[in-house]
């Protein structure tokens, strides 16, 4: 019960393998791509296309690892003990969210220092004061609000993660707690879960969303855009913490797992790839049916018109069948969400169509016509998907697999659905 994870040596190679095509793909971009060539709005495709690709790689896993925090947040503050069998696992996935943040941190900084107007055309001076709209959101859209607000939210993220993270080690610490001393860690804990998911909804249910993504389409806006994003994450998060605690399983470890538990990691992904798609129609159906050019002018760069396709038309068909068509169909009975071949096949899938959501959300915006999926595409995530590998398997390495000390602990090892 007390035990680190031994990594297996074809994790190790696997997160290696795919650290080092990640860091190939980046070496083929700048040395092919020219990125700090000079690019300006609609210039340069290749320049353009190396800066976007990483914005939507390093929001994207950035958000889907924060989103795991988020749900032992929330799981806390439900007093959800169920979770406790796995929760090392959330808690090492989240480990990733200081060194992905580092790696946004940058690319950020990149894009507003380099003058990437290419990717925010709010960055573009002169652009913004011709513009009567732009010039109303340069308070929001500018430069040192960006830039401090980024590194404000990525810093709170850390730091609150990292004592929900503490506390829970804590008691490993300590033997068996009283009554009296496990309904003091309980408030302790799920006081410091209300302040981080407060600081969630500030930032991730909020303005990060807008500067981050939807500031690259600067005349658009929708009220629906940063809960899309969060249900897009969020869903993701649940899809990382399965395949990581049916790999875990399946190697012997979380001898307190079962398919219940499974069922319910299963009815999460059920329920958010529905709500997901309940806020996809909304924006679209809204959208089209209001006809406002300010506002169609987003969905136009993506699907086209009545009597020209968009170019990215078939991306954004396929990212509403992979995201709810597949989901619904599949994962709608009790015996698939307790099937473990079929949960990680249908995780690794909504991660991917998620993926697929966040291109298709940056790349008309920057790209516009110029709609090619390369190979440098997909080399990028594969950096991300190591550097998480790499921390979560560093953090089960040397703590404990299971958090035997907590209350609810009991609690999860007789849980039944």
């Amino acid at each position: 019960m007390d035990h680190q994870f031994q990594l297996p040596g074809s994790y190790k190679k696997w997160t290696y393998g795919l650290i080092g095509v990640g860091v190939l793909a980046l070496l083929y971009g700048l040395i092919m791509y020219h990125p700090f060539a000079h690019a300006g709005h609609g210039e340069n495709v290749n320049s353009t296309r190396f800066w976007a690709v990483l914005l939507q790689n390093s929001v994207y896993f950035l958000l889907t690892v924060n989103a795991v925090m988020f749900f032992i947040c929330v799981t806390t503050m439900a007093m959800g003990g169920w979770v406790v069998a796995f929760r090392r696992v959330s808690e090492a996935i989240s480990t990733a969210v200081p060194l992905l943040g580092i790696i946004t941190f940058i690319i950020l900084l990149s894009l507003v220092f380099g003058h990437r107007t290419d990717i925010y055309h709010w960055l573009d001076k002169d652009a913004v004061a011709a513009d009567k709209i732009l010039n109303g959101k340069k308070g929001f859209l500018s430069p040192t609000f960006f830039i401090v607000w980024s590194f404000i939210t990525i810093f709170l993220w850390w730091f609150l993660g990292k004592k929900m993270r503490s506390m829970s080690l804590e008691s490993d610490k300590h033997g068996t707690m009283d009554y009296e001393a496990g309904k003091k860690w309980i408030w302790n804990n799920t006081v410091w879960a209300s302040l981080f998911t407060v600081v969630f909804t500030l930032t991730v249910a909020s303005t990060i969303p807008w500067l981050w993504l939807m500031s690259i389409d600067p005349h658009w806006y929708s009220t629906m855009y940063s809960w899309y994003t969060f249900a897009s994450t969020f869903v993701s998060g649940i899809a990382l913490i399965t395949i990581f605690v049916i790999y875990l399983k399946n190697r012997g470890e979380l001898e307190f797992v079962n398919k219940e538990h499974l069922h319910d990691l299963g009815k999460f992904m059920f329920a958010f790839s529905i709500f997901w798609t309940y806020l996809w129609f909304a924006q679209y159906m809204l959208i089209w049916y209001s006809n406002q050019p300010e506002e169609t002018k987003y969905f136009i760069e993506r699907i086209g018109t009545a009597s020209k396709t968009g170019p990215f038309k078939g991306i954004f068909f396929l990212n509403l069948i992979i995201n709810f068509v597949a989901p619904i169909l599949i994962l709608m009975t009790k015996g698939s969400k307790r099937n473990w071949t079929l949960m990680t096949f249908m995780s690794i899938l909504i991660i991917f169509g998620h993926w697929l959501d966040f291109y298709q959300m940056v790349m008309p915006g920057t790209l516009h016509e110029h709609a090619e999926m390369m190979p440098f595409e997909f080399g990028v995530p594969c950096l991300f998907i190591g550097l998480i590998m790499w921390s979560t398997g560093n953090y089960l390495s040397k703590h404990s697999m299971l958090a035997k000390n907590n209350p609810f602990m009991k609690e999860s090892m007789i849980h039944h659905t």
